[in-house]
């Protein structure tokens, strides 16, 4: 069927022209992305690094996560998929209920993926954990110290096991102030690299820091020979400026050690807080596949990735083109399934509806209302016909789906399309509109052949 042109060539060529002016390399990649020059001047965006280590923690987070149980095999192949996505720092799940075997396991999974990739295991506390993480083969190990002085026996499972058998947890040696809190990280950490093993200490719930706990915490820590400190906000208390402000003081606190970031998305402001740290010296972004975390989630991988990569030119190692893939293998292995509309790799991240306005302007350029091409993320431009469609929409969808019909036919059918979407309260699927267009074509046909004389 050959649609009414609405633009002639000479004002699509025009309409180029106007855009291409817009544009400026870096920002514009043909094929990829097109977002605001304004993203890369400096003077605007203000100083990045040239990349960024993205730390992927989904698989302990999956932990958190109620009702949640996946079966080792397939963890395993979820992780391997996740590592050949770019991925090159993993989080593992915890040393409970796991033997040794299962920890080696996990190594030759993520090595034999990338030998490259950094695998780092949470939880420790004690130095039989840390040895047992060393055996295995890992690169890293996290040694997690509260962020507050005696309030922090709240967090100590032990002090909960011994009170429900009605023993006694208080002890000489219970931790009742900040510094009794880093003395317990102190062997630990030093054991960690006497094993060879990096220490990457996060500090939890940095966002009751003052700033004196956090100067007593980054000197007992780095002397220690903390590798990392990773800034923790398990609430989810910290905008992006006070990230930013962290960082930048962590960093001068200890210019030696690399500092990280572990936001939550209490505000949905999480990839907002990783790029005001990242931009004030963070070395790495810890976060999770889909968000997965409990409460309001972790910084999103993808949404995380796309914004260093396109708004600011900041690589992250991750092949982008399996991120929506990615995101389903994780709505499968938990059952929690993202918004229609979730960054980058909902199932209707790049659909702007049915008008034609907005379904034609692919001819012209397909990065006007879409920023990334679908492609890049491995996701797909979906184009649904609603009771805003018109012709055009209508007709390059019958197209899509091989219904042959005449422009003539294509306005009867957007006409009884359009009733049947106002008396049953629904929108048609592509089969009932390729059915209503197959029958117009089919009555046109018997029309035809009355009115042919005999």
């Amino acid at each position: 069927m050959e649609k009414p042109p609405v633009f002639t060539d000479e004002e699509i060529a025009s309409f180029r022209a106007e855009l291409a002016a817009k544009r400026t390399p870096g920002a514009y990649e043909p094929g990829r992305w097109s977002v605001s020059p304004l993203n890369r001047r400096p003077e605007v965006r203000g100083p990045m690094p040239g990349s960024v280590r993205l730390r992927d923690a989904t698989l302990r987070s999956v932990e958190t996560l109620p009702g949640v149980v996946a079966s080792t095999e397939a963890k395993e192949a979820y992780l391997r998929r996740l590592v050949g996505a770019g991925v090159r720092e993993v989080v593992t799940a915890g040393l409970a209920g796991r033997d040794d075997k299962a920890l080696r396991a996990e190594i030759e999974v993520i090595k034999g993926e990338n030998t490259d990739c950094r695998a780092v295991l949470p939880l420790l506390r004690t130095t039989q954990d840390i040895d047992r993480a060393a055996d295995a083969g890992y690169d890293a190990v996290q040694i997690w110290v509260q962020g507050l002085g005696e309030a922090s026996l709240i967090y100590n499972p032990a002090i909960y096991q011994k009170a429900w058998r009605g023993e006694e947890w208080r002890s000489p040696d219970t931790p009742r102030g900040r510094a009794d809190v880093l003395a317990r990280a102190v062997p630990l950490i030093r054991h960690a690299r006497s094993r060879g093993l990096d220490a990457v200490v996060p500090m939890l719930m940095v966002s009751y820091l003052t700033e004196e706990v956090l100067q007593e915490s980054v000197a007992v820590l780095t002397e220690a020979g903390a590798t990392e400190l990773t800034l923790f906000d398990g609430p989810g208390a910290m905008s992006p400026e006070a990230y930013g402000h962290l960082v930048a003081r962590t960093r001068e606190l200890a210019p030696g050690v690399q500092v990280g970031l572990h936001p939550h998305n209490t505000f949905g402001l999480a990839v907002g807080c990783a790029v005001a740290a990242v931009r004030a010296g963070a070395d790495v972004v810890e976060l999770s596949v889909n968000g997965y975390c409990g409460g309001p989630g972790n910084a999103d991988l993808a949404a995380t990735a796309m914004a260093f990569e396109t708004l600011y030119g900041v690589s992250t190692g991750i092949e982008t083109e399996r991120l929506t893939g990615l995101a389903r293998a994780g709505e499968a292995l938990t059952g929690y399934h993202l918004a229609w509309n979730h960054p980058v790799t909902g199932t209707s991240a790049f659909s702007w509806g049915g008008m034609d306005l907005i379904t034609q302007e692919t001819a012209v350029d397909p990065l006007l209302h879409n920023c990334l091409e679908p492609t890049l993320v491995g996701n797909a431009r979906t184009v649904p016909f609603t009771p805003d469609s018109g012709p055009y929409t209508l007709a390059d969808k019958l197209a899509a789906l091989g219904v042959e019909i005449t422009t003539g036919q294509v306005d009867e059918v957007l006409l009884r399309a359009r009733a049947v979407m106002t008396r049953e309260g629904r929108l048609l699927t592509d089969a009932d509109l390729a059915s209503l267009a197959r029958d117009v074509a089919a009555g046109a046909a018997r029309h035809d052949r009355t009115d042919t004389p005999r």
